[in-house]
C-alpha cells in the first residue's frame, strides 16, 4: 500500500488495517515454518506495509500534539 493511500484514511481505519496486516504477518510466518508458503516476498511486503502505517500514525499523533501546544 502506498503512503499516499494510507494518508487519506482516518486513524481508526489505519489502525484496523494495521491489525489485519499483523495477523497476516503471523499467518505468513506460520506458513513459512510449516513449508506451505510459496511467495516469500509477501512477508517482506507485509512487514514494510506495517512499518509505513505505524510511521504515518505517529506523524498524525505528533501533528495533533503540536496543534494542541500551539
Amino acid at each position: 500500500m502506498k503512503p499516499s493511500e494510507i494518508r487519506v484514511l482516518a486513524p481508526k481505519e489505519i489502525a484496523a488495517k494495521l491489525a489485519d496486516l499483523r495477523q497476516e504477518s503471523m499467518n505468513l510466518r506460520f506458513q513459512a515454518v510449516s513449508g506451505q508458503l510459496t511467495d516469500f516476498s509477501r512477508i517482506k511486503e507485509v512487514r514494510r506495509d506495517i512499518a509505513r502505517m505505524e510511521t504515518i500514525l505517529r506523524e498524525i499523533e505528533l501533528k495533533v500534539q503540536q496543534e494542541g501546544e500551539a
